[in-house]
Parts: C-alpha cells; structure tokens; sequence
C-alpha cells in the first residue's frame, strides 16, 4: 500500500447471483484526492463500494481503509473507524419519517455508541452549520424529505455524511436524477467542498460531466478489474471497447473536446 493511500483494495473477488462480480480488483484512493470509478451497468461499481465501508463481505482480498483492515477490526474498533468518514447513498437515502434535522442529526446521535454523547443543543447548532455549508436555508431544517426536490435531498444527504467532520467521503452516484443544472450546482458544492475542506473521496459515477469536474484521477471498473487507473485525460486514450464507448459517445464528446 502506498504511504499516501487512505483506501486501499487488493486482489478482490466477488461472486453474486452465481457470478464473480470482481476478480482480483486492486485499487488505491490517495490522500486529499477524488477519484472517481466509472463502469458499465452491472460492472459492480456500487458492489465495490458497499464492501470497502463494511456493508458487504468480499470472498477473497483485503480492504484497508485509514491503515486498517475493515474486516478484521473489532465491533468498537469498526464504530471509531465509520465516524471518520461519510458516505452519500444513491437517491440520497434520508430517513422519510425523520425531518431534515433529524436526519443531518442521525449520525451526531449515534456517537453514544462509542461513549460521546453530544448535547441536543450543540446537535442543532452544529446541524444548522452543515446545512449552511451544503447551500441550504435554516427554515429547510424541518422540513420532511417529501417536501424537499431532488437536488435538495442530495444536498441533505451530503450535509449528513459530513456532520461528522468526515476526512473521508464515499458517494455513490450523487447526481443520478438530478436534471443537468442541478447536476452542475452539485459538482460546483462538492469541488467547492474538496477545496476547502480537504476531502479525500471516492465517488462511484456514471455522469462524463460530474467525474471531469470533480475527480483527479479516474478509475475504470470492467471485466472483474480495475482496467486503467489515472487522470481523465489518459484515461480516454486508453484503447478499449468500454472506455470508447463510455468516453467518446455523443454523451462524452463535450467533455473530450475540452481535453483538447
């Protein structure tokens, strides 16, 4: 593992629904970097994903996220580790009962698992300061998520996976469903964020747009592996039937011609 890398896979296999998803995937996120990881439907990019934060167990190979080894840490261990990092869910997954205070909140009230309980009036506080952050009105605070459009319930969801203060973030296709000016106020929030906070992050993604705005180096997911790994601009010369058609469609073509 490289000494910069914060997240680091190596010789993942995966098998779901009597196919291997991964087949000796390897893959390193670096510090203060966004890299984003782009592949076909069904290439296992969520799958990815979802077994790098522990929610589901590869068959073989190692996950190491901030020096340690996410399946081998104990359950206090595994509870200290999460709260370092934040994790935007597809379609923004707030919680419809729980207003949108609640929900930012969620996170700040569940560090009494590992013995830091937080004040009700510091969680609001603090809640109002990532709300801000995210471009959102303190009235939008009680609010349900029903009462909320698309491009305000992924900025909630983001607020949320930052409450924390997380180094880390882990976004998992952020603009899907929004409509393209929404799609590119969010990219602007999440570059303006990198910037200022420092983030490291992995963003899972299939928008041309979103990964040439936010992402420093590309990862392409086909075939069971990591195909070719680094910035978007070697990335598109890499000769190979997906990256052709992913990057050089009608889709990809704006984006390639800024590469010029």
């Amino acid at each position: 593992m490289a000494s910069d890398a914060v997240v680091a896979v190596h010789d993942l296999y995966k098998r779901l629904g009597g196919r291997w998803v991964h087949r000796g995937v390897d893959l390193e996120v670096r510090q203060g970097e966004v890299l984003a990881v782009v592949g076909a439907s069904g290439s296992g990019k969520t799958t990815l994903l979802r077994q790098i934060i522990g929610l589901l167990r590869p068959d073989q190979g190692s996950v190491r996220v901030l020096g340690q080894d996410v399946y081998s840490v104990d359950l206090y261990a595994a509870h200290v580790l999460r709260s370092h990092w934040g994790v935007l869910f597809q379609q923004g997954a707030l919680f419809s009962a729980l207003n949108v205070l609640e929900n930012i909140a969620f996170p700040l009230r569940e560090l009494s698992v590992i013995g830091e309980a937080l004040p009700e009036a510091y969680i609001h506080d603090l809640v109002m300061v990532k709300l801000e952050l995210v471009g959102l009105d303190p009235s939008d605070a009680w609010k349900l998520p029903a009462e909320l459009s698309g491009g305000m319930i992924k900025r909630v969801a983001l607020a949320r996976a930052l409450a924390l203060d997380a180094e880390l973030l882990f976004l998992d296709e952020p603009t899907t469903g929004l409509d393209p000016n929404s799609a590119a106020e969010f990219d602007h929030l999440l570059a303006d964020l990198h910037a200022e906070l420092r983030l490291t992050a992995l963003m899972i993604t299939h928008d041309v747009n979103s990964l040439a705005a936010v992402s420093d180096r590309v990862a392409v997911l086909a075939e069971g592996k990591v195909l070719t790994v680094g910035p978007l601009a070697e990335v598109v010369r890499v000769d190979h039937p997906f990256i052709k058609a992913f990057f050089h469609g009608e889709r990809g073509r704006p984006v390639l011609e800024k590469l010029e």
